[in-house]
C-alpha cells in the first residue's frame, strides 16, 4: 500500500503540471472504487482551474476554484501524467484532461482507492479526526509519551494509529522502531519519554529520507512521472525476516502485530 512518502512523492510530481491549469474534461471509465466516484464529477470539475495540490496524511487534495477532489491510492493505485487522449489500458479508470494537453490518469488494479468531491475537505468524514502530520510542528516525542500512558497495545500499532500521528504505515513504523532500538512488541505505555523523543526523531528522519528517495517500490507504486521509488534499497528490517541484521549480524525475526507482519532484531531492539 502506498504510504505517506509515496503519496508525497506523487503530490510533488503532479503539482507543477496541475496548478494554474484548467480541467477541460473528465473521463470516468470505472466508478466502482472503494467508494463510488460521484456521477457528476465531470460537471463539477470540468472548466475549473486547479489552484493547489496538497496532501493530508495519505490523501491527495486537488483544490479547484469551487471544490476539492480528495484522492486516495488505496492498495495499488497511482496517479501519473500522460498525453491527453492516450488509449487506456485495463485498470486505467479515470483521466482528468487539462488545457496544457496533458492528463492526470488514475490507475488502480484492486480498486481500493478513492476519488471523492468535497466543498470542505478538511472537515470531510475521512479527514476531520486525523492526528498531526509527522513532519509538522505538532508532532513530537512528548505527544507520543503522553498519549501512550496506560496503553497496553504494542508500540508498533500505537504509532500506526492515525489518531496519534498520520502516515506512519507498516514499512516506516518497522524501520523507525529499529532505528530507535525499540522492540515493536513492547507495550506502548511501558516506553520512557526519552525513548519516545528518539522514536519521533527517527520517524521524521526516515520519512524525510524516503521522500527524498521517491518512496518505496515493493509492488505497484510509481510516482507521478511513472518512475518507481528506490527507498527499498535503504531498508534495514522491513520484509527481511530470517535474514541477517545489517548492524549486529543476528537473525531477524518476524511476528504478527495488529494483523501486520513485523520484522525486528532481537539484539538491537529492546
Amino acid at each position: 500500500m502506498p504510504e505517506l512518502p509515496e503519496v508525497e512523492t506523487t503530490r510533488r510530481g503532479i503539482a507543477p503540471h496541475l496548478e494554474g491549469h484548467r480541467v477541460t474534461r473528465v473521463i470516468v471509465r470505472e466508478r466502482r472504487l472503494r467508494w463510488p466516484i460521484p456521477e457528476d464529477l465531470d460537471v463539477r470539475l470540468s472548466g475549473q482551474r486547479i489552484e493547489r495540490v496538497e496532501r493530508r496524511a495519505k490523501y491527495l487534495l486537488i483544490g479547484a476554484e469551487c471544490g476539492t477532489l480528495i484522492g486516495h491510492l488505496g492498495m495499488s493505485g497511482s496517479l501519473r501524467l500522460i498525453e491527453a487522449g492516450l488509449p487506456a489500458a485495463k485498470h486505467e479508470h479515470v483521466d482528468i484532461e487539462l488545457d496544457s494537453g496533458l492528463a492526470l490518469r488514475y490507475t488502480d488494479p484492486r480498486r481500493f482507492g478513492a476519488l471523492l468531491w468535497s466543498l470542505d475537505p478538511l472537515n470531510h468524514e475521512l479527514l476531520r479526526k486525523l492526528g498531526p502530520e509527522p513532519l509538522g510542528e505538532d508532532f513530537d516525542g512528548e505527544r507520543l509519551y503522553q498519549l501512550s500512558r496506560g496503553k497496553r497495545v504494542a508500540v508498533k500499532p500505537f504509532i500506526m494509529d492515525n489518531a496519534v500521528v498520520v502516515g506512519v504505515g507498516n514499512i516506516y513504523a518497522t524501520e523507525a522502531l529499529f532505528a530507535a532500538g525499540i522492540d515493536p512488541r513492547r507495550e506502548a505505555g511501558s516506553i520512557s519519554r526519552a525513548r519516545y523523543v528518539r522514536l519521533a526523531d527517527d520517524i521524521r528522519r526516515i520519512l524525510a529520507q524516503a521522500i527524498d528517495c521517491g518512496g518505496t517500490t515493493l509492488r505497484d507504486f510509481v510516482g507521478g512521472d511513472g518512475k518507481p521509488g528506490y527507498f527499498q534499497q535503504e531498508l534495514f528490517v522491513y520484509g527481511r525476516g530470517g535474514e541477517f541484521c545489517k548492524v549486529c549480524g543476528s537473525t531477524l525475526r518476524e511476528v504478527k502485530l495488529g494483523q501486520r507482519a513485523s520484522v525486528y532484531c532481537p539484539r538491537c531492539q529492546r
